[in-house]
């Protein structure tokens, strides 16, 4: 996922992305624990979705 693709994204699509990232962050880090992780590349693609997507969450909000 490239950043375009995150900022053409509602804000209610982008928590929605967030969501299921965030669970399946949890998948691989038991996946990781249990030595059962085949793509061992993914946990850190993941991880920089996640930041993104915060990143472009925060510019979306309204300045408080």
């Amino acid at each position: 996922m490239n950043i375009e693709d995150v900022r053409r994204l509602t804000p209610d699509e982008l928590g929605d992305r967030l969501l299921s990232l965030k669970k399946e962050q949890f998948n691989l880090r038991f996946q990781a624990a249990t030595s059962q992780l085949e793509k061992t590349h993914r946990v850190e693609e993941v991880r920089r979705d996640i930041a993104r997507i915060k990143t472009v969450l925060r510019a979306k909000a309204p300045a408080a």
